[in-house]
């Protein structure tokens, strides 16, 4: 790292930088001078300047009047290498306050010989890759989620307009990208900021033209959105993977998605059950008279676990294992799945983790034999290394599976406490698989009509290799027991 440089007397005050452009002319000259960040109100717009804009206006001018001079100075000054000078024209592109102020600081940084600010391990250089990050996921997105309309071929130019609300100012480079995509054909880009029109040839930039995408006319557009409901089949929605696969911000540039509120709304409500059953019987030619009922394969349901096929591993497993303990009990536990001794034994929790959850049951004051111990999987899911049976998480397909079972315990105990060891347990019974175990532990919540606490699953105590954790996971687990019998009893406090 080079020796510092004292600054030179330089006066300080507001510089505008409206793009990126003005911006590196002015960090230039800046740096010429040996001007510190800490000197610099940097501006986004001629308005931005605060009260002392006034006493320190001439300072601004003379960083611009002064630049003529100084130019074959900083040309010898300033060695920036391209890929630095890249990143900060991507970087320049994302919204923050203090965009200009921080480019400079790496600016400033770099020219004082401190390479690493383009590292990940500096503050500095991984916020930098991670707006140049945002800047180029934000392209990405606007080339993908961009709709055009089409006009009328009689209103002339331009024959194709598209409306975005960009979270980043990448118009002038997503500009380039649909140049080269749409070639001659003339198209205008909207934002609720800026507007860029392709006369064929040329790019022309302007102010916001247009309110929004209720501005475009499309004839087109009722065609498609009648085509698009004909094929929604509402028995083959999955909301979450329609949300995972367009991010929710997205869907207000899309025309269809003003219907699909609607749609899921109905495949709730029942049309899931029907699928296009309607649509079918609409059609000409021989009616089939449909039916929900009967549009339903018959599926008998198994009659004890040793019958049960609903997933798969009962196929690896030696048996099922069922809970055990007291028809009535006020308290069930409920861990994740039988281990490779209770697969062998057929009874739950007799493992490595059944003995630290009874040594915890003790220094609750529990008593086993007053508890109903299951688990959320009947089945044992491993996979084999060396000539041990190693265990496995099941997929959450597997414990939706597996949920018939435990539905009919909790329906024949009637507990009023369920203590759900470990995540896999907590999904099952809150019958969510997006739920995380932390958010839950030490805070008892009511679902079902009955009282449910969340803790580590005994085998995470015998897992964690730190000493510290381990007894923190085993008093955790410890203070569950106690909170879920003083709930038993009638009591919150």
């Amino acid at each position: 790292m080079s020796e510092a440089v004292p600054a030179t007397d330089w006066p300080t005050g507001p510089v505008l930088a409206r793009d990126f452009a003005e911006w590196r002319e002015a960090a230039r000259r800046l740096i010429v001078r040996r001007v510190p960040p800490e000197s610099i109100q940097w501006m986004q717009h001629a308005g931005d300047a605060d009260l002392l804009s006034n006493v320190l206006g001439d300072a601004a001018a003379a960083t611009n009047d002064a630049g003529a001079e100084s130019a074959p100075h900083a040309a010898l000054a300033l060695r920036i290498p391209r890929g630095l000078m890249d990143m900060l024209e991507c970087a320049a592109c994302f919204r923050a306050a203090d965009r200009w102020a921080f480019l400079y600081r790496v600016l400033w940084r770099w020219q004082r010989g401190e390479q690493e600010v383009l590292s990940m391990a500096d503050d500095d250089g991984a916020r930098l890759q991670a707006m140049a990050k945002a800047v180029r996921r934000e392209e990405h997105d606007m080339h993908a989620y961009l709709r055009f309309r089409e006009r009328p071929e009689e209103k002339g130019a331009p024959r194709f307009i598209g409306w975005f609300e960009p979270a980043h100012d990448v118009l002038p480079q997503v500009a380039q990208h649909f140049v080269r995509r749409m070639g001659r054909i003339s198209w205008m880009i909207a934002t609720p900021d800026a507007t860029v029109l392709w006369d064929g040839a040329q790019l022309h930039y302007t102010a916001a033209l247009l309110r929004g995408p209720a501005d475009i006319e499309d004839e087109g557009e009722a065609l498609w959105l009648t085509y698009y409901r004909s094929i929604f089949n509402p028995a083959r929605l999955n909301a979450d993977l329609m949300h995972s696969h367009i991010t929710t911000r997205f869907w207000k540039h899309l025309p269809e998605a003003a219907m699909v509120p609607e749609m899921v709304t109905q495949a709730a409500a029942g049309a899931r059950s029907t699928g296009q059953s309607k649509a079918v019987g609409r059609r000409s030619g021989t009616t089939i008279p449909i039916s929900a009922e009967l549009a339903q394969p018959a599926r008998e349901q198994p009659r004890t676990l040793d019958e049960c096929r609903r997933c798969e591993l009962w196929q690896h497993a030696t048996q099922a294992v069922a809970g055990q303990g007291p028809r009535h009990a006020k308290i069930m536990l409920v861990g994740e799945q039988p281990g490779d001794q209770e697969d062998l034994a057929g009874k739950p929790f007799v493992g490595p983790a059944g003995e630290v959850l009874s040594g915890a049951m003790k220094q609750a004051g529990m008593d086993r034999r007053e508890v109903y111990i299951t688990s959320a999987v009947k089945h044992f899911k491993w996979e084999l290394r060396g000539k041990r049976r190693l265990h496995k998480t099941p997929a959450q397909r597997e414990v939706l599976a597996c949920h018939y079972w435990l539905e009919e315990e909790l329906a024949q105990v009637g507990p009023a406490v369920v203590v759900a060891l470990g995540s896999t347990a907590l999904k099952s019974i809150l019958q969510d698989g997006r739920v995380n175990l932390k958010d839950f532990l030490h805070q008892p919540v009511w679902h079902d009509e009955r009282w449910v606490i969340a803790t580590y699953h005994p085998a995470y105590a015998l897992r964690v290799p730190d000493a510290q954790a381990r007894e923190l996971a085993l008093s955790a687990i410890i203070a569950a027991l106690r909170t879920a019998q003083r709930l038993a009893r009638g009591g919150m406090d």
